[in-house]
């Protein structure tokens, strides 16, 4: 039945991921975890960028508590990992993925929403790391990805007292890149994949996965990881052609 739980089109080079539970508020289960993952691998070979959006008035939240089973530490830990090879796929595969976000961001949605690399927000956005009032912890990245994005003390503040922020507050902190109006997301979204797949391929592939390693390294490290990923898209035929017709163009 994993057919049911994510919708999947390619129209223009673009690759639409829809979770698809909408009266659960796309709360993630194992099996929305695995048909996700399946619809990801199955992009077409040609995508240019994804987008990935929930069906209904929320977009996650989080892990769906219903499903909740007791497991043994290990068994705890190669679930989290789980969550983690995903999201890391998704991070770092090389194809640009534009988020849209409304009403719920919970838990395990914001660490799979802070996993892509645009996020667009409707005002109906509301953030939550619950996991403390649930006497749990995260496991699906957060750790790592919400704390870089708005730092470790607040997303520590944010875990001890179940703080929820709001679209305007999201976007201040760097949640949401661009905040649209209701209604409005998945039409920006398409603007933003359509502006993003004319770029050289070689470059969108640098973009999403050189800048996130670059960050783990050192000064002098990620310095000369820059030089390297630069000596690679600026020298490709693809690169001298837009390039020279930039400096040919005809004024206007």
């Amino acid at each position: 039945m994993t057919e049911h739980l994510i919708k999947t089109s390619f129209a223009d080079s673009i690759y639409t991921i829809t979770l698809a539970r909408p009266a659960k508020r796309n709360a993630i289960s194992d099996r929305l975890l695995a048909a996700l993952e399946k619809a990801w691998d199955a992009a077409p070979e040609d995508t240019r960028a994804v987008i990935l959006a929930g069906e209904g008035e929320h977009f996650c939240a989080g892990l769906d508590l219903s499903e909740h089973q007791h497991r043994e530490p290990f068994g705890v830990m190669k679930h989290s990992q789980g969550w983690h090879r995903l999201f890391n796929k998704i991070q770092m595969s090389g194809m640009p993925v534009i988020c849209v976000l409304q009403g719920a961001v919970m838990g395990g949605g914001l660490e799979l929403a802070t996993a892509t690399h645009v996020r667009i927000a409707e005002p109906s956005t509301i953030y939550q790391l619950p996991e403390g009032r649930h006497g749990i912890f995260v496991g699906g990245g957060a750790s790592v990805r919400v704390a870089r994005i708005i730092g470790q003390g607040r997303m520590c503040e944010m875990m001890l007292t179940g703080r929820i922020y709001k679209a305007e507050e999201g976007q201040q902190l760097g949640l949401s890149h661009y905040l649209v109006e209701a209604g409005a997301g998945m039409a920006k979204a398409r603007e933003l994949a359509g502006r993003i797949a004319e770029n050289a391929p070689m470059a969108n592939y640098a973009m999403v996965t050189a800048i996130q390693r670059i960050s783990n390294m050192s000064t002098d490290d990620g310095f000369y990881v820059e030089s390297l990923t630069a000596a690679l898209t600026q020298t490709s035929p693809e690169v001298a052609a837009r390039i020279g017709s930039f400096l040919t163009r005809k004024k206007v």
